[in-house]
């Protein structure tokens, strides 16, 4: 058996030692640093060769890799590195590694073309002057097979251990059972479908109810096809920390089991949760985890794999007792986990760790996007950029002053921007170029500084700063799928401050190249309907599968009602309020238990439960309130007990309205006092504009898709497990149009309306 490994991760293995240094310096973009590889090959000579494919064996071990450059005629292979700044400041830790990699490129190309000797160049290009630094040694090739042998020694004891780890991980896979007695109604079903798309290569949407297992559902089947499809990894996303934890809970069934294979599974956090100091900075002069990061990790590597489950405390525990920091140690064990449970950034954001490796080693990997229905808006929020005047007033006041002028252009065209500009709100089909053009200059400005000053800038202006990459970011790919829009603030004040958003409208230009570069990605939720809203918006692949598991409920278990003489429309609100109330308490009155009552925003919700409290003081009430934390939200949900007898009161759409489970008599009722649509404002209206003019369906999908998708999942909160009795009550006249009935659950069975007194 042969173990794989691509130059660069050799080297990363082996040769990078000392601290870990974030002190941050601008790098150059991918985009830049293909430019600059295409600036050096253009220089060079006629015969001069790019991207060279070599490749070498060691024992086991075969090393693979693409070198940047070789001419023939100087008989030099060049290692090209783009950088931007002070080269003099480049720690040495990084020349080390950069000299490996060069010295193992050198040992291939001298065996590929059986050479006595080599020169090997690197090449350091800075983006800005495109003034290139060579540094050139020549080597024979005795000596670089040493090194390359030297180097593949120090890997081929971690690669043997990792073989037989895979070998006993593909072996136990593919024998495990699944972790329960039997499959739920549905299960089986999702479950060999998920099963047969990674085995045909195709993308899967499921659409599942809720209660039928579908974390399980499809973990399972993946990890049955790791041998038979040679996957490396599998990647379970997820949008929120509840389905996090879900994922973690699934594996710990399967590696429960009594033929459980060894996989290591991992859990990824985000670095803000992670970090042990976050007063200081991440290099070894601030930061005693930082310092000899790299010395350390080997001894608490080895540790982290030899654990199952990787979750956030048992890695937190490794890597303070190996003292390295559990945050950047979780990112070195994605190298080797077999199972990662990720939010979605890790997979789908411009610059995804989970994504770049994926790319960078060439794995096959299958993806499992949990809870999809939330990919569209986060996939839009991860692709677009904002920017805040009143930030940027706040930083120009308090910038080095060497930044300061090109600080004030950027204020002056934005100024410039608001005498175009009547009313408090504009779209624009383009960003306006002397905007970007001046934001592009700042940004350079800023870049160039921080190369200067290593020490940094103060938080904000860094922020500010981030901000600005991202905007520019986005203008470089601003198309059809995007808006630019501006909107005012303090309309009063003499001088207007404004935002400045690139909006996404349609992530699928960027989302689809991350589903079709897996083996097989399974998108699966409660809530995908109707499946053309959905292809649409996420780029599905044409041949994608589409399935709608049967529901293991039946209608009798849930009495749906759509109370259609109450509106909730804003104009009707305060005329909605008494009926609501006495609907609430009637019900209540007649089967005490425990609801969750949605309201579409704070100030409603806050109206009810105020009446319904004065009016029926016997009903005990528990409200969400704004910006509650994750130990708030975990409070609001320990009032529902199964001797409770209560109402909470919670916004449709909010954390309340998905990824919860109440099940039995910790939940027997939902009151949805909306149709869930998004607010009527004007950016919403030029989603629709813009959503008309590519798919021809503005309204629906700005409006009502979304809007049906969080009353079905909130609706979904009652009825967990077969056992289960419950009600729902849909309140609103627009619930019984034949084209929002047609978006609910086919299984449910929707009762004659209820009257109000």
């Amino acid at each position: 058996m042969s173990y794989r490994v691509a130059v660069r991760a050799l080297c990363e293995f082996t040769a990078k030692v000392g601290d870990l240094d974030l002190r941050f310096t601008p790098s150059p973009t991918a985009l830049e640093g293909i430019v600059g590889h295409r600036t050096v090959a253009s220089r060079r000579s006629e015969g001069y060769q790019s991207e060279v494919a070599l490749e070498g064996q060691y024992q086991a071990l075969s090393v693979k890799g693409r070198a940047d450059g070789y001419d023939p005629a100087q008989n030099c292979l060049e290692e090209v590195k783009t950088y931007r700044g002070d080269l003099t400041r480049q720690p040495a830790n990084h020349r080390l590694l950069h000299w490996a990699q060069a010295k193992v490129y050198g040992w291939l190309m001298c065996q590929k073309l059986d050479l006595a000797q080599i020169n090997l160049a690197l090449v350091y290009f800075d983006i800005v002057s495109e003034k290139e630094t060579c540094l050139v040694e020549r080597f024979d090739a005795a000596t670089l097979q040493q090194f390359f042998e030297h180097q593949c020694r120090l890997f081929l004891l971690w690669a043997e251990q990792e073989m037989v780890h895979r070998e006993a991980r593909n072996r136990g896979a593919q024998n495990v059972a699944f972790p329960h007695i039997d499959f739920r109604p549905g299960q089986r079903h999702l479950a060999e479908s998920v099963f047969k798309a990674v085995s045909t290569g195709q993308c899967l949407m499921a659409q599942a109810p809720t209660g039928i297992g579908k974390t399980v559902g499809t973990l399972f089947p993946m990890l049955k096809a790791l041998a038979p499809q040679q996957l490396d990894k599998i990647f379970f996303l997820t949008a929120k920390t509840p389905g996090r934890k879900l994922a973690l809970d699934a594996a710990q069934v399967i590696l429960g089991s009594v033929d459980a294979p060894p996989l290591r599974v991992l859990e990824m956090i985000a670095r803000d949760k992670a970090c042990e100091h976050p007063d200081k900075a991440c290099h070894g002069d601030s930061c005693p985890l930082a310092k000899g990061f790299y010395d350390r990790l080997p001894a608490a590597r080895q540790a982290a794999s030899e654990l199952t489950l990787l979750n956030q405390g048992a890695l937190r525990e490794v890597a303070l007792n190996h003292d390295v920091c559990p945050y950047y140690l979780s990112q070195e064990m994605a190298r080797w986990a077999d199972v990662v449970v990720a939010d979605y950034n890790y997979y789908f954001d411009f610059s995804a760790l989970l994504f770049g490796l994926a790319q960078a080693n060439n794995w096959r990997v299958a993806v499992l996007v949990d809870e999809a229905h939330n990919l569209v808006e986060r996939g839009r929020q991860m692709y677009s950029a904002t920017l805040d005047q009143s930030t940027l007033n706040g930083v120009r006041k308090s910038a080095p002053e060497p930044l300061k002028k090109s600080l004030q252009r950027v204020n002056r065209e934005w100024n410039a921007l608001h005498d175009q500009q009547l009313g408090a709100y504009q779209a624009y089909d383009r960003a306006p170029e002397k905007m970007l053009q001046a934001l592009f200059s700042c940004s350079a400005s800023i870049g160039d500084y921080l190369n200067d000053h290593p020490q940094g800038l103060d938080s904000a202006l860094q922020n500010f700063y981030f901000d600005m990459l991202q905007f520019c970011r986005v203008a470089e790919l601003f198309d059809e799928q995007f808006l630019f829009d501006i909107t005012k603030r303090d309309l009063d004040r003499k001088r207007n401050l404004s935002r400045l958003c690139l909006r996404n409208v349609v992530p699928a230009g960027f989302i689809r190249p991350r589903l079709t570069a897996a083996r097989s990605t399974v998108l699966f939720s409660a809530t995908l309907s109707p499946r053309h809203y959905y292809a649409d918006l996420l780029g599905m692949p044409t041949n994608t599968v589409w399935i709608d598991v049967e529901s293991p409920f039946h209608a009798d278990q849930l009495q749906v009602h759509i109370v259609n003489q109450i509106s909730t429309r804003f104009v009707h609100r305060q005329a909605s309020l008494e009926p609501i109330v006495e609907l609430i308490a009637r019900q209540f009155i007649e089967s005490p238990g425990n609801y969750l009552a949605f309201f579409s925003s704070f100030d409603y919700l806050q109206q009810v439960a105020q009446l319904l409290a004065e009016k029926h003081p016997h009903i005990t009430v528990w409200s969400q309130s704004r910006g509650m934390g994750e130990g708030q939200r975990q409070d609001f949900l320990d009032q529902f007990t199964t001797h409770s007898q209560g109402v909470g009161f919670a916004v449709l759409g909010g954390a309340f309205g998905e990824g919860i489970d109440l099940p039995g008599a910790r939940l027997i009722g939902a009151f949805i006092a909306t149709l869930g649509l998004a607010q009527l404002n004007p950016v919403n209206e030029q989603l629709k504009h813009r959503m008309s003019a590519i798919f021809g369906a503005g309204y629906d999908y700005t409006y009502l898709y979304p809007g049906v998708q969080k009353v079905v999942q909130a609706a979904g909160r009652v009825i967990r497990t077969q056992q289960d009795q419950g009600v729902v009550m849909l309140i609103d006249d627009r619930f019984g149009d034949s084209k929002v009935k047609q978006l609910l659950p086919r299984w449910w069975s929707i009762r004659p309306g209820i009257g109000h007194s």
